[in-house]
């Protein structure tokens, strides 16, 4: 399946390409080759997204262009675990459905072959790796599919085969005889967009008359003159501008409607207007498909007002367990003192790798440098680093290229590597008035003990209020946190084992 071949020119300079197949397959395929996608879809760090998920710059409360501290980005850290994602999650919860009609029947599927596909599609599934529907989509792919269309709100983690479920659901969807947009789905950065259509142009590499488009700002397209691509992907800005402003499409033959990441919709300014905007001027029969990973108050107020008598799915999110982490802290004066409690651990544990983490991208790089002084194989990661850097960093990490990783928090969720039995929190999460950081010290030290494995989280204490800290977090999870003596041989060898 071919997207139709148009320029595409992002702003300030920062990419340029043609899309074209020859190109998205560039900068796609060889999912973990991520060397190549260095620069080429993100922006230097010094710039953000804008409600358009495009890219402007930003600049810090003091005027300069640099944040010391580095903070989670919600689109950045799905984009981030879909990069790294290898397979889909093995997920031991149970599926809840809502159904919007109790009475009708509950349909499930074990197989792909139960769900009637076109078979050039299901020679697709197939071609990407697929044997058998995940956990979510054996629930909600039966209602994707329904006639007549159901509308649906879905909640799931990632990994757990959502995309791959509405791009099936949109390509099952679309009569390639009409030429015109049938299927629109929004989300909220030009990279998720890409990775969508990443997924779409595999999953139809059989369907040659399913033509594809991406809607985001800088694709300069001829204005009045509607588009012929049957599946257009985007960001809600560009979307909204091509629907009312540049009439490229009309909204009344949509028939297909998909908002995707919507938890991360509402965290960036302005999309949470510009989604219902689109849906308003959707025809009334247009089949409404909404997914988010989490469903706070506000997200379930959007949902609830864009998509109308909606099927609901949840899938829970597993709890991440202490029960196979030993917790302990080690007392120190200053960053030195805790390198060198840090040396100590290295000199009498077996570690196979560990992930240290720091407050600050300064800190973070002083002790990179001194450790590999010290002669261990260390990755630095950190907010300056484009996205794909990361995912690049963190492939070598799992691949045990470097056997230490230190990061900020840009790395406190999402990462699975079998072989950590170690994390260290050089310095203690803590939120912005001072006090412990709970849910980050739970996501940090559970990169340890995956997989029911033991681990080992080592926290260093500074000061009097990092032993409060310690004491927050002990009260907050209702377990004890041990003093360790680094210098103590004997008393580490008999705590650690």
């Amino acid at each position: 399946m071919l997207p139709s071949c148009c320029a595409v020119r992002l702003q300030h300079g920062l990419l340029t390409y043609t899309r074209s197949l020859v190109l998205i397959n560039c900068v796609f395929t060889d999912q973990l080759d991520f060397s190549k996608k260095v620069d080429r879809l993100r922006c230097p760090r010094n710039m953000r997204g804008d409600i358009n998920g495009n890219i402007v710059p930003e600049k810090a409360k003091n005027g300069g262009w640099t944040r010391e501290e580095d903070k989670v980005d919600l689109a950045e850290q799905s984009l981030l675990t879909k990069l790294i994602r290898r397979s889909l999650v093995r997920n031991r919860n149970q599926v809840e459905v809502l159904q919007r009609d109790p009475s009708s029947p509950l349909y499930s599927v074990k197989t792909f072959e139960e769900l009637r596909l076109k078979p050039e599609l299901l020679r697709g599934v197939y071609n990407m790796g697929f044997n058998r529907p995940s956990r979510i989509q054996e629930n909600a792919l039966p209602m994707m599919l329904a006639q007549p269309p159901q509308n649906l709100i879905a909640q799931s983690q990632s990994g757990t085969g959502k995309t791959a479920a509405f791009s099936l659901a949109m390509l099952s969807h679309v009569n390639p005889a009409n030429k015109w947009t049938q299927c629109l789905c929004i989300s909220p950065t030009y990279e998720l967009a890409l990775q969508i259509g990443q997924v779409i142009e595999q999953m139809g590499k059989f369907c040659p008359d399913v033509k594809l488009s991406y809607a985001i700002r800088g694709n300069r397209v001829e204005r009045g003159i509607q588009l012929q691509e049957q599946i257009v992907i985007g960001t809600p800005g560009t979307v909204l501008d091509w629907c009312t402003k540049y009439k490229l499409i009309d909204p009344k033959k949509i028939s297909m409607f998909v908002l995707d990441e919507a938890d991360v919709m509402m965290a960036t300014q302005g999309h949470r207007d510009q989604s219902i905007r689109i849906q308003r001027q959707l025809a009334k029969d247009c089949q409404m498909l909404l997914f988010s990973a989490t469903f706070e108050d506000s997200v379930w107020t959007f949902a609830e007002r864009v998509v109308p008598d909606p099927n609901i799915i949840r899938l829970k999110r597993e709890e991440e367990s202490l029960d196979t982490i030993k917790q302990f802290y080690v007392l120190c004066k200053e960053k030195e003192d805790k390198f060198t409690a840090l040396c100590n651990l290295y000199g009498s544990l077996t570690i196979a790798q560990a992930i240290i983490f720091c407050h600050t991208r300064k800190i973070a790089a002083w002790l990179t440098a001194n450790l590999t002084e010290e002669g261990h194989q260390v990755a630095l990661l950190s907010g300056e680093l484009t996205v794909e850097q990361r995912a690049a960093i963190i492939e070598r990490f799992r691949n045990g290229k470097e056997k230490v990783l230190v990061t900020t928090n840009v790395c406190s969720r999402g990462i699975d590597v079998e072989q950590v039995s170690l994390v260290v929190n050089f310095d203690l999460p803590v939120d912005l008035d001072g006090n412990a950081d709970n849910e980050t010290y739970l996501h940090r030290i559970g990169r340890t003990g995956r997989f029911g494995r033991r681990g080992f989280a080592i926290n260093m204490v500074d000061s009097k209020h990092s032993m409060d800290i310690i004491n927050q977090i002990e009260a907050h999870f209702n377990r004890r946190i041990t003093k360790l003596d680094p210098s103590d041989i004997d008393e580490m060898e008999s705590l650690l084992s």
